[in-house]
């Protein structure tokens, strides 16, 4: 089930009874089941804005909470197969797996505001009506066709559109060709648009320079796709704008194997985090970003950020008028501060973690992981491009890579096969194409079934993860690391290892001109409770006939922390536990019923 911590303005009685209009500190929320199996109600994304909050889930549902001042609360059932949700000021829109985008708000449906309408099917080129992505302006939606191209529908009044004329359009304009990624806010007139080639264009409102332009232009209103020269170094995984400011999030990929990531800002100077007015991308630097942590994720509001860290850490920047930074009060804050969190279960997954801010209030909410941890770790393997051997390239000629021994396996060790696969992701877009290789590496076929349809033939995903690195554990030849313990050799695939031990990752990372194939274990476990961790290792399960003790028990425990094993689930040491118990329990009953034999006996030979 989810966690959702909410904090600021509480417009949404529905979602907070009995809760006060400012809610100054984050407080817990969960969401009801409401006779539906727990498993599909598990949060994918929060959409908020000012009248209304979206809950998507992973079943591909989503419940609306809409209220304003001209209706009561209300509770909208979304029945469509959703993949994601955007909340704007004045407009709503779902992008369905199919591509549709489907829009509802004054500015899109005038006679009937409340109502959804296609608005993808609008666009006048019939061959671009399949949407990638949606972005919501606070009134206006960006689309992104399967062709990277990128259209606006709603109001133009700032130029967002990247034209002069008309001030509002009904139908999509398209804004430009070759686009990769679109970035807006949902209370922004403000918009960027990335190409293939990592150049960013932007246009719309520029007040107090949020565009990052250079103090050279002082517009307030910028009605010309314009380039934005003296980006940061690095790649850009993110831009979000609020109504004064813009934070970009850069990650730095020459400072391999573990690239920082760094935030830039600029506009007002009260809500930018630094201080100061910036009329280009200024690094935003504080003691709260220390030289350990890493940032995973950032939202912007309607003038505040917030920001997670790897080490757990919430920071907030900017306005608070209605609590909306959690700091406990309603006080504006023109520099990062850390907010106090209640305890949540930061045992799983960090990455797990994503932050939603809405017009004037904000969440914080986890979703644990639905796979297991073999998939799990298979999946971060492949998102973090380590020891990657095998390279994609898409379409607009963007590459991904990936890993020979995994599509080896998953593709049923055909070579024709990933050669047909490299003749799909030639035809696909970045997008689609990531999310093949993510059904491919977490048997996951509902990420996109349409997709899904097109890959069936090559992929078999009636296999579990665990059945594929299975068989890689009984082929010999795929073993090409050697660990040495106790006068024993135990043989592994080095890229297993990797994705299983964050020591091994760790070791295989690190700068050396050792690249030997051997490693001694120095550890005191016996080769009895090596073995076990061998097993679990390729199969998250320990074998039936091995018999748990107490010493084994704590020999695990030790081994768990030395290799630095990823635990998720199911939980090594649970599963050592649960079977020491049945076995106890079935010991138990062995020797009770011996015993009732022996005494039956006994009995029949006294008369």
């Amino acid at each position: 089930m989810n966690d959702c911590l909410f904090f600021g303005f509480n417009q949404n009685p529905i979602l907070f009874k009995n809760e006060p209009e400012e809610i100054t500190k984050p407080i817990q929320f969960k969401f009801e089941n409401e006779n539906e199996n727990e498993n599909e109600k598990q949060i994918k994304q929060i959409s908020s804005s000012y009248f209304s909050t979206i809950f998507l889930f992973k079943n591909g549902k989503a419940i609306e909470y809409l209220n304003d001042s001209y209706q009561n609360p209300e509770k909208i059932q979304i029945e469509e197969n959703i993949q994601k949700v955007t909340v704007g000021f004045s407009n709503e829109a779902i992008l369905t797996i199919e591509g549709n985008v489907f829009a509802k708000g004054y500015n899109m449906n005038p006679n009937n505001p409340n109502k959804f309408i296609n608005i993808s099917s609008l666009i006048e080129d019939t061959n671009d009506r399949i949407i990638e992505d949606i972005v919501s302006g606070s009134d206006s939606i960006y689309l992104l066709t399967s062709n990277q191209n990128a259209y606006g529908i709603g109001l133009n009044e700032y130029g967002q559109f990247g034209v002069k004329k008309p001030k509002e359009t009904k139908k999509p304009i398209l804004m430009m060709k070759n686009v990769s990624k679109i970035f807006s806010g949902n209370t922004s007139s403000s918009v960027f648009l990335l190409n293939s080639n990592q150049e960013l264009f932007g246009c719309g409102d520029n007040r107090y320079g949020k565009l990052g332009l250079g103090e050279s232009i002082i517009e307030e209103e910028i009605k010309k796709l314009t380039k934005i020269q003296n980006i940061p170094k690095g790649k850009i995984i993110d831009i979000q704008f609020s109504n004064y400011h813009s934070i970009m999030l850069i990650e730095n990929e020459d400072e391999n194997p573990n690239p920082k990531r760094k935030l830039y800002s600029c506009g007002y100077s009260q809500f930018n985090g630094i201080d100061k007015n910036t009329y280009k991308f200024t690094e935003i630097k504080s003691s709260l970003f220390e030289n350990d942590d890493n940032i995973l994720d950032f939202s912007c509001g309607y003038d505040n950020t917030l920001i997670l860290t790897s080490n757990s850490k919430l920071i907030g920047f900017g306005r608070n008028n209605y609590g909306e930074l959690g700091t406990g009060d309603m006080k504006i804050q023109s520099i990062p501060i850390q907010i106090e969190l209640p305890k949540l279960r930061f045992n799983e997954n960090i990455f797990n973690y994503h932050l939603s801010c809405g017009s004037f209030n904000s969440f914080l909410y986890y979703s644990p992981s639905s796979f297991s941890n073999l998939e799990e770790d298979l999946i971060k393997l492949f998102e973090r491009k380590e020891f990657c051997d095998i390279s994609f390239k898409t379409k607009n000629g963007e590459i991904i890579e990936a890993h020979k021994l995994i599509l080896k396996y998953r593709l049923n060790q055909n070579q024709n096969e990933i050669e047909k696969l490299q003749e799909i992701i030639s035809k696909k877009s970045i997008k689609e194409s990531n999310q093949i290789f993510e059904m491919i590496y977490s048997n996951n076929s509902k990420i996109n079934p349409k997709l899904y349809s097109e890959i069936k033939e090559i992929i078999n995903l009636n296999e579990k993860i665990e059945e594929t690195i299975k068989r890689i554990y009984l082929n010999e030849n795929e073993k090409d690391f050697i660990i040495e313990r106790k006068e024993k050799q135990y043989k592994f695939p080095k890229l297993i290892l990797i994705m299983r031990s964050e020591l091994y990752r760790g070791m295989f990372l690190s700068v050396t001109e050792d690249k030997s194939n051997k490693v001694t274990d120095y550890s005191e476990l016996s080769n009895e409770s090596f073995q076990i961790l061998e097993y679990w290792i390729y199969s998250n399960q320990i074998k039936d006939e091995i018999q748990i003790t107490n010493e084994i028990i704590n020999e695990i425990k030790t081994g768990i922390d030395y290799f630095q094993l990823n635990q998720t689930n199911p939980n090594l040491f649970d599963l050592l536990i649960n079977k020491f118990n049945n076995q106890n329990h079935n010991n138990k009953e062995e020797k009770k019923e011996k015993k009732e034999k022996k005494e039956k006996k006994e009995k029949c030979l006294i008369f």
